[in-house]
């Protein structure tokens, strides 16, 4: 395993993983087990109460990436959706997203069924960092949830892999063959897992799919492996085109005030976001 991947897993570890699983179970308002932050909710997220307007009748889950939970790096972009007049929410799932992605895909039907439930809305938008803005397309495709889903925006996401691992895992030691990290291996470049993901259409159903990368990405790599195939209802943006100031790199991607800006405007109006947005 390269070093510097090393000392990259070793950081994020540290900045999103300070506490032991168990030390973050929880409940949200409506008895939905919520285990992984030990700090709660993301800033107005998980409102179980929250009913959505007219202007606003579409719910949006925030989905977390590898190593993150329900709040890890999301206060940013939560606030500024609860603002903006939505109903936001946010899960953990697998284990801190390292179990199984078609396991956690699962995961993320149920609780959008949640959500629906208690806003009695027809279906929601998804915005995922990493991991998250790629597991759901497992659930578009293969679990019924083209019927369900709005917008799905994906910041930095691994929907064709990274090639700093392989498909053996991070380390065959330390991920591949224990288990540890199963998802790591399924997003690394040439995993089955994503050849069958991406065989065929990549943009399944009547849905917009908004893709924001960074050109520092150093996690997924390279940053163009996050697009997906060009369509009608497809964007494709690098947060270095809406800003070329903003460096944000993978980690802070959904902190960045251009890929939040992006996402509102994913969200805001019919289709994806504007390619030619300029956010600064």
């Amino acid at each position: 395993m390269r070093p510097f991947l090393l000392s990259l897993l070793a950081a994020v570890a540290l900045v999103l993983v300070p506490f032991s699983a168990s030390a973050g179970a929880g409940t949200s308002r409506t008895g939905v087990p919520l285990p992984g932050s030990p700090l709660g909710d993301p800033v107005g997220a998980n409102d179980w109460g929250c009913a959505p307007s007219a202007q606003r009748p579409t719910p949006v889950i925030l989905v977390h990436g590898t190593f993150g939970d329900r709040r890890s790096l999301l206060d940013p972009i939560s606030l500024a959706m609860k603002r903006a007049g939505f109903c936001v929410y946010s899960l953990d799932y697998g284990n801190r997203a390292t179990g199984d992605i078609r396991d956690s895909a699962a995961h993320l039907g149920e609780f959008i069924e949640r959500v629906r439930e208690v806003t009695d809305a027809e279906k929601v938008s998804l915005v995922g960092h990493s991991q998250g803005g790629m597991m759901p397309r497992y659930y578009i495709k293969n679990l019924g949830g083209a019927a369900y889903v709005e917008d799905l925006v994906g910041l930095a996401p691994s929907n064709h892999g990274t090639s700093i691992m392989s498909s053996e895992g991070v380390t065959g030691a330390a991920t591949g063959t224990t288990g540890l990290c199963v998802s790591c291996s399924q997003q690394a470049v040439g995993s089955q897992f994503l050849a069958d993901l991406n065989a065929g259409d990549e943009t399944l159903g009547d849905i917009s799919y908004t893709q924001i990368v960074t050109a520092t990405d150093e996690v997924v790599v390279p940053y163009t492996s996050g697009f997906l195939a060009e369509g009608p209802n497809t964007t494709n943006v690098r947060i270095q085109d809406a800003c070329a100031l903003d460096l944000s790199e993978h980690l802070l991607i959904p902190m960045s005030a251009s890929a939040i800006a992006l996402t509102l405007d994913a969200l805001t109006h019919e289709g994806p976001a504007a390619p030619d947005l300029r956010t600064c």
